[in-house]
């Protein structure tokens, strides 16, 4: 379902943002542009920018995004870029069967089964060594979490050349370190069909720069008994749309005892 219509309707009116000319360059907008066009709403959710400019799936554009193919990032602090073009990447169904996987801990997790978060599920699948067995990496640690904040870097896009972003704030839902690579964990719980690309690339180059291992994306979820788990890869890591998948498995976790 589309949010806050009113407005990115307002604000796309008083900026003229449908005038602009989205084929030869992006349009860039600030907080405090946003709030001007939006003070006289009444509702926090229909004039907080933070709100407003988290569209993190296709749905939760706005009707002119949508209509428009247009999607939105943070560039810096207080400072975004609304983009034509293709911003999002599907989630695919893993249609092959899962795989019965013995967790390697000889004990039962009986802390794993109270509550139902995404970071305890995510938690249970690293304890039980699955990312380890995932990757065919035993050393890997955890050792990345929380928010961090991007060095600068520039991009492009299908469309566009050298988007510059400086100071971004990232979060991942875990990081991993082994000998040889960092691998950083976007993990959801719901039937996700599609995530904004920026949460898989931004940390990915965020890490690139800390670090001349190789940085690894992987998108989690547990759907019902099964967790499964996606690898994603860019082409062209200067290309935000280069992004594609590698590798997907379902894994049903079974306890030794």
């Amino acid at each position: 379902m589309s949010k806050n219509n009113e407005s990115w309707k307002t604000i796309f009116d008083k900026l003229q943002i449908t005038k602009h000319n989205f084929d030869n360059k992006p349009f860039f907008i600030n907080a405090q542009s946003i709030k001007k066009c939006v003070k006289d709403f009444n509702k926090t959710s229909q004039k907080e920018v933070r709100i407003l400019c988290k569209q993190d799936s296709r749905e939760e554009r706005p009707e002119i995004f949508i209509e428009n193919e247009l999607f939105i990032l943070p560039i810096k602090n207080g400072e975004y870029v609304i983009c034509k073009g293709e911003g999002y990447i599907d989630i695919p169904n893993i249609t092959t069967n899962s795989i019965h996987y013995a967790s390697k801990l000889n004990f039962e997790l009986k802390s794993s089964s109270i509550g139902d978060s995404e970071m305890q599920h995510l938690d249970f699948a690293y304890a039980s060594s699955l990312i380890r067995t995932f990757l065919n990496d035993e050393s890997l640690v955890l050792s990345i979490r929380g928010r961090k904040y991007t060095p600068q870097f520039s991009f492009n896009t299908n469309l566009y050349q050298n988007i510059n972003v400086k100071s971004v704030q990232t979060e991942v839902d875990s990081g991993f370190e082994g000998r040889d690579k960092i691998v950083l964990v976007e993990a959801k719980n719901k039937n996700t069909k599609n995530v904004i690309i920026r949460q898989l690339y931004y940390p990915m180059r965020q890490w690139q720069i800390h670090t001349q291992k190789e940085v690894i994306a992987l998108f989690f979820e547990k759907r019902d008994n099964k967790f499964l788990i996606w690898e994603f890869g860019f082409n062209d890591i200067l290309n935000y749309n280069s992004i594609f998948l590698k590798n997907s498995k379902k894994f049903k976790i079974i306890n030794k005892n």
